[in-house]
C-alpha cells in the first residue's frame, strides 16, 4: 500500500492517474452518446432507457467509479498544474510557446475548468431531478424542457467545443503517458482520437440543435414534465 501511495504522490503517478481516469471518462462519453441518441427513437424508447439507468443496480455501482473519476481527474490535473508552476517559477525569456505546443495542449487547464462548470450545470439539470426529486419527471420531457432554452442550448454547444479541444490533447496524452503511443499504433490511435474529439462532441451537439429547431413540444413536456 505504501508503494502505491508513494507512486501516486510522484509526478508520473499523478500523470498515470490522469490518464486512466481520463480514458474511463472517454468510455463513458461513448456510452452516454449512444444512450442519448435514443432520443431520436422517440419519447417512449428514451424513457424506457432512462428508467433502466435509474433502477439498474449495476449502473448505480458503475456510477461510483464515474463520480470518483469526475472528481479525481480535475483534482489531479490541478495538482500537476500547480506542481509545474512551482518547478518553473520564472517565465523563460526566450521561449515561443505557440511554436512549440499546439493550441489544444496550451489551453488544457482552461478547457478542463470550463468543462467542470458545464458538468455541474448538466448534473443539476438532468441527474438531480431524475435521481433526487420526490416526483421524478420523464427523462424525455427534461430534455425537451432544457433544449427549449436558447441560452442553455448555446451554453451546451460551446461547452462541447471546449470538450473537443480538451479531448484532442488529452486522449493522445493519456496513451503517451501509458507508453502505448508507439509508431506501430500511432495511425490507429489518431483515428480513434478523431472519433472521440470530433465525432462524439458533434453527436452530442446534434441534440440541442434538433430539439430547439425541429422537435415540437411533446405531450410529456406540455404537461409540466410528466411523471413516469
Amino acid at each position: 500500500m505504501k508503494k502505491l501511495i508513494d507512486f501516486y504522490n510522484s509526478s508520473i503517478g499523478k500523470k498515470v492517474t490522469m490518464s486512466l481516469t481520463g480514458l474511463f471518462l472517454c468510455t463513458f462519453l461513448l456510452e452516454h452518446l449512444i444512450g442519448n441518441l435514443l432520443l431520436f427513437a422517440g419519447e417512449e424508447t428514451f424513457n424506457a432507457y432512462s428508467e433502466f439507468l435509474v433502477s439498474n443496480p449495476v449502473i448505480r455501482f458503475v456510477e461510483i467509479f464515474l463520480f470518483a473519476s469526475l472528481l479525481f481527474h480535475p483534482l489531479v490535473g490541478l495538482l500537476l498544474w500547480i506542481s509545474n508552476k512551482r518547478t518553473r517559477p520564472q517565465k523563460y525569456e526566450v521561449y515561443q510557446l505557440k511554436e512549440n505546443t499546439p493550441l489544444a495542449s496550451r489551453i488544457t487547464m482552461l478547457t478542463g475548468s470550463l468543462i467542470f462548470v458545464f458538468l455541474v450545470v448538466h448534473l443539476r439539470t438532468f441527474f438531480v431531478p431524475l435521481r433526487l426529486a420526490e416526483v421524478k419527471p420523464s427523462g424525455y420531457a427534461l430534455v425537451v424542457e432544457a433544449f427549449s432554452s436558447a441560452p442553455y442550448c448555446a451554453f451546451y454547444v460551446i461547452a462541447l467545443v471546449f470538450l473537443a479541444y480538451h479531448l484532442r490533447h488529452g486522449f493522445q496524452s493519456a496513451f503517451q503517458t501509458l507508453g502505448l503511443r508507439t509508431k506501430s499504433y500511432i495511425g490507429l490511435l489518431d483515428a480513434v482520437a478523431f472519433i472521440f474529439w470530433f465525432i462524439i462532441p458533434l453527436g452530442f451537439a446534434l441534440l440541442p440543435i434538433y430539439f430547439y429547431f425541429f422537435q415540437p413540444a411533446t405531450t410529456a413536456a406540455a404537461t409540466a414534465l410528466g411523471v413516469h
